[in-house]
């Protein structure tokens, strides 16, 4: 492989397993004795002095003049883990590694779509608000709305294939769906109230959104013709912000009933609602893991918003990120692992990635201008 180009895979190779946090990666100049390979089949390394290093796996590239081979494997077994092949990779080195590192992962743990998986999220543009998207290692920005006004709330279908969100304009709340097929927008107003917050999509691909209609504002599931149906949660109080399960049997949301914003979680089955969040007089955003377990949201602190985390099997919560600045909009990744979240924490609201047990979070790169309420795509998983 041209030294140019393999350089230029190592490190795009590096930066994407550097979002792991339980992968230390070690350069082979490390080693004692340099490279120990000789090749990219097992039979080419020596795998002793990757042994002695205390070095679990170990990553392998050829170029044979036609294709790339890349390969994983354990150095005390020398199982393969993984090995791929790729054609014509000279114009797509960042898109060869993330497809490398994305296989990898799901070799090492079952599960896939991170590398993949896009995040939606609301971005500053002037005096507007607009929708974008960009992978969590911060490649292939993409605009998805140039509609003005404020655009906000992005939200993915169960499929990937559309992203609801709010269009806020000079005279009135619309509901937009963009479709990622036809890459058209279609806006939806009439019937839907004064106010059109927080739309989500729940069970069986099916709209529900938060709508002031006659005064209050509720969480209203809405017909494929997209027409207020069922009243899901009802208060005289503000019930806004739903999210759900993979399964569609949970949905969690923010109400102000207690006084105050808190979080609560609805049983779809029974309609039994339940207060999670009982400290604090600020809790919102909450965002429900794709397995039911977790509930992610912005809990106001002394020093500012900052992400929690509220484990439903056990009842315990446990803060994931400390500032500075505010810490917002946090968003479960394909796998339940990864966090999203917008922060404050350099001036200005960006991305930041960490995981469910609070490791070091790291910018998403979003370009210039504000970034927040991150949604991620989620279809990847299964």
């Amino acid at each position: 492989m041209p030294e140019a180009a393999a350089k230029a895979l190592q490190e795009l190779v590096t930066n994407d397993l550097g979002y792991i946090p339980f992968l230390n990666i070690v350069p082979v100049t490390d080693l004692l004795g340099g490279d120990p390979s000789q090749g990219v089949k097992a039979a080419d390394i020596d795998f002793k002095p990757l042994q002695l290093a205390r070095v679990d796996l170990c990553m392998t590239t050829g170029w044979n003049g036609e294709y790339l081979e890349a390969r994983v494997f354990e150095t005390f077994s020398g199982r393969r883990v993984v090995g791929k092949s790729y054609r014509d990779v000279s114009k797509n080195l960042p898109l060869v590694a993330d497809r490398f590192c994305s296989s990898f992962l799901e070799a090492l743990t079952g599960k896939k779509g991170f590398f993949d998986s896009p995040i939606a999220f609301v971005k500053q543009e002037g005096k507007t608000k607009e929708i974008f998207t960009v992978l969590p290692q911060g490649r292939g920005l993409k605009r998805i709305t140039k509609l003005g006004g404020y655009n906000l709330s992005p939200a993915w279908s169960d499929d990937g294939k559309r992203i609801a969100f709010t269009h806020i304009g000079k005279t009135r709340h619309e509901l937009g769906i963009y479709d990622s097929e036809s890459g058209k927008i279609k806006r939806i107003y009439k019937g839907l109230g004064t106010t059109v917050i927080s739309p989500v999509y729940g069970p069986s691909g099916l709209l529900y959104v938060a709508l002031n209609r006659n005064g209050t504002t509720n969480i209203y599931t809405l017909d494929t013709q997209y027409k207020p149906g069922k009243t899901l949660v009802k208060s005289p109080y503000i019930d806004v912000s739903p999210s759900f399960d993979r399964t569609g049997e949970k949905m969690t949301f923010t109400s102000a009933r207690a006084g105050n914003p808190h979080i609560y979680l609805l049983e779809m089955k029974t309609g039994q609602i339940k207060r999670v969040t009982t400290t604090g007089r600020y809790n919102t955003h909450p965002c429900l893991s794709p397995d039911g377990r977790y509930i992610a949201y912005t809990h106001q602190t002394t020093e500012g918003h900052r992400i929690f985390l509220h484990d439903l099997h056990t009842g315990r919560e446990k803060q994931l990120t400390f500032g500075p600045g505010n810490d917002e909009y946090p968003a479960f990744g394909p796998d339940g692992y990864f966090v999203a979240f917008a922060s404050s924490r350099t001036g200005e609201y960006k991305l930041y990635l960490s995981t469910r047990h609070g490791d070091k979070p790291r910018m998403i790169s979003t370009g210039n201008g504000p970034a927040f309420a991150p949604a991620w795509d989620t279809s990847l998983q299964w």
